[in-house]
This record gives C-alpha cells, structure tokens and sequence, in this order.
C-alpha cells in the first residue's frame, strides 16, 4: 500500500469532521471520493498532504509517517495536491508557474527546472501556452497548468480537491480529461469530486462520505448501481438529478 490511513480524527472546534476514518490505497489505484460538502472529504486530503493536523490516528505514504516531526517534510517529496483554485503567480508565465517549485524545493538549476516544467505542460497538453500568463489563459488552462505545476515533482499519489468544482461546465471536460490520463498512466491518484461520470467512468474505488466517516465504499458500479446505504441513495438521486 502506497498510502494508509488508519483510524485518523480531526476536529475543529466542537465538530468533529474525521471521526476514525480509515483508508488503504494500493499503487496505481484511482480513488473518487463523493459526498456531501462538509462531510470531511477535503479536510481528508489535506490531511495526506500534511497540511492539515490530525487529532489522532496515523497515515502513512510511501513509507513516511506524515504527522512525524522527523519525517513530516519527506512527503512532499512523494505527493502532488491540486487545490479547486488554480494559486497561480500572475506574474509568472506559465512555464515559470510549473518550474517554481522545482527550483525552491528541488534546488534545480533554472534552465534543467524549465526543462522538466516544459515537459509537465507538454503531459496536459499545454506547450504551445509556456510564454502565456494566467490572466491570457482560460480556466481550464489556468488549473491544467496547476496540474503540470505538482506534476514536475514528479509525485507517486496525486490528489485532487474538487479541481473542477471552480470552472464553467463548458471547460470541466479538458481538465477531467488530462485527469483520466494519468489514470491510464498508472498515477496513483485520491480525487474529491462532484463529477459523477469521472468517478463512474475512471475510478477503480469510490468512497462515500457522510458525516465524518466512509459511509459506504465499493466499486462504481456498486455504488452508482446498486448503493445499500440510503444516506447515499439520496445523495446520489440529488445530485444526479441536478445534471
């Protein structure tokens, strides 16, 4: 297993937004994690990412214990987060976008990090926009960049928070698209989303949250054909209706 997540809780304050959430993620596997808002999917990610405390419990990426002081910093190495905001530098192309972090973090030279981020661009297929800024680019471009940006790193788990939740419908296709992909590609990948059809379609595992905890988990077809919990029958009737 690339990632474990055992038995992690979380509060803020008096809500208690992970309670004994347990997860087990094998490489290459691509999990879609669904639920209603504020039912600790995000909390979740950033959790993995150790951007987030945990009250209790422990996960584990690749080995490294990510709520250990020692090792805390050894996940970044392993780990690539797009975020539902894009958090590009208007100032920076996107190709300087994508190299930044290679040259803070990795310490790369500045010509071998523009290399390594002209490839990542070429990978969501935005070469041709290297010399644009985020204000010349489109939505979907802008967060594909972001996605070419935790690329670079060359990450083993990307996860991904409601990456296309900030976009207009008609450009959510290109950046599910680039998202699929590395699916095809073997990317071990947790991915928070609203988009049924991709969890449907691209996921090997969907998670159910509700309330704090994975109220149901199991392949697509089970989940979408044939749910037993009916907090999630009527999550799904909802938010199916709706498209």
């Amino acid at each position: 297993m690339i990632v474990e997540v055992s038995d992690v809780r979380k509060r803020f304050g008096d809500n208690e937004v992970l309670r004994g959430v347990s997860v087990s993620v094998e490489v290459g596997e691509v999990i879609a994690i669904i639920g209603a808002s504020g039912s600790g999917k995000s909390t979740l990610l950033r959790a993995i990412n150790g951007l987030e405390t945990v009250d209790s419990g422990e996960i584990v990426v690749n080995g490294v214990r990510v709520h250990d002081r020692k090792s805390a910093h050894d996940v970044h190495k392993y780990v690539g987060m797009v975020f539902q905001q894009f958090n590009l530098f208007p100032h920076l192309t996107a190709l300087d976008n994508a190299a930044l972090a290679l040259r803070k973090v990795k310490k790369m030279k500045r010509d071998q990090a523009r290399e390594a981020a002209a490839a990542s661009l070429e990978r969501v297929g935005l070469l041709d926009k290297a010399s644009s800024y985020p204000q010349q680019l489109s939505g979907g471009q802008q967060q594909r960049v972001a996605i070419a940006r935790a690329l670079a790193m060359q990450p083993q788990v990307m996860l991904f928070d409601e990456a296309t939740s900030a976009l207009d419908p008609e450009l959510v296709g290109e950046v599910t698209k680039v998202m699929r992909g590395l699916a095809a590609e073997g990317m071990t990948m947790l991915v928070v989303t609203q988009e049924m059809g991709f969890a449907r379609e691209t996921a090997d595992r969907v998670l159910y949250f509700d309330g704090g905890v994975i109220g149901e988990e199991g392949p697509p077809e089970q989940i979408f054909s044939s749910p037993t919990n009916p907090r999630l029958r009527q999550f799904l009737s909802r938010v199916l209706d709706q498209r």
